[in-house]
Formats: structure tokens, C-alpha cells, sequence
């Protein structure tokens, strides 16, 4: 079940690869994702250390959260992947000069999961190709349903 999706990654880069991370929270921010209160719009992951860091998602706490906590809403995150995985995507981005977004933030069981992306930038022509082509397929489906009345 996915709790945000980070539709400007999907609009900026040609993502190529995914992988399912997992995620290390503190228990005010599982409560306030589990309210859908999380953004992944400005958010981006980095390598630190030989391991991978989400940086700029937003999880606003909740007004019940706890007395003696003091929460950070844009805290840096540390992901978990598996050590080859790791390795694979911090070759990837040194040598062949991609970029790791967050795609989609989703429940696998009672766990958040993040999905991240291997991904491309796009050029602005690639950004527009993409616009025209989203609005030929918009245009067809309201012709179909046109015919079909």
C-alpha cells in the first residue's frame, strides 16, 4: 500500500533501476507516516560512508507526539540495503554518472519501505516528448469514452 509517491522524479529523471529499501525511524515518525503526513518532494539520497542517506523528506510529527522528544521534521534517515546492492548503485552513480531518487514511500507488512531509483536526469526536450505523449494518450481514452456513449 503506498503511502507518497514522488511523481517529480518520475517527471525529471529516466529512472532505469529499482530497489526496495528499508528505512531506520523513530517511533514518532512511523506514527505520523501512518497519518500520511510525509513528503518526498525535495527529497534526494546521498553516499556517506559507503552507505546511503535520505536527505529533505519531510515528516511533520504529530501534535500528540511525545513530551520529552524533541522531533526534527527534515532529519537525515539512513537506508538499508544489502551490502551488494550498496556497492552496485555506489559504482553506478561514481562511474556512470546516475543519480539514486526516492520514488515511493509504501507498507510491506507492519514496515515502511522506500522504493529508490537508479535514475538519468532528462533534457528539456525529453520532458516535453514525454508531456506530448502523455496528452495523446489522455486525448484517446476521451475520444474512446465519447464513442462509447
Amino acid at each position: 500500500m503506498s503511502i507518497v509517491q514522488n511523481k517529480k522524479a518520475f517527471h525529471d529523471y529516466f529512472i532505469e533501476e529499482r530497489y526496495e529499501a528499508g528505512i531506520m525511524l523513530e517511533g514518532w515518525e512511523v506514527k505520523a507516516i501512518r497519518a500520511g503526513r510525509v513528503q518526498l518532494k525535495e527529497a534526494y539520497i546521498t553516499i556517506r560512508d559507503g552507505a546511503l542517506y535520505l536527505f529533505g523528506s519531510h515528516i511533520s510529527p504529530l501534535l500528540n507526539a511525545s513530551t520529552h522528544i524533541h522531533p526534527d521534521p527534515v532529519r537525515t534517515r539512513k537506508l538499508l540495503l544489502h551490502e551488494r546492492e550498496i556497492e552496485k548503485l555506489i559504482s553506478k552513480v561514481q562511474r556512470a554518472g546516475y543519480t539514486i531518487m526516492p520514488l515511493n514511500m509504501h507498507f510491506k507488512g507492519s514496515l515502511v519501505k522506500l522504493e529508490i531509483g537508479l535514475a538519468k536526469g532528462k533534457k528539456e526536450h525529453d520532458k516535453r516528448a514525454t508531456e506530448k505523449e502523455r496528452e495523446g494518450v489522455r486525448e484517446a481514452a476521451q475520444a474512446m469514452k465519447k464513442e462509447r456513449r
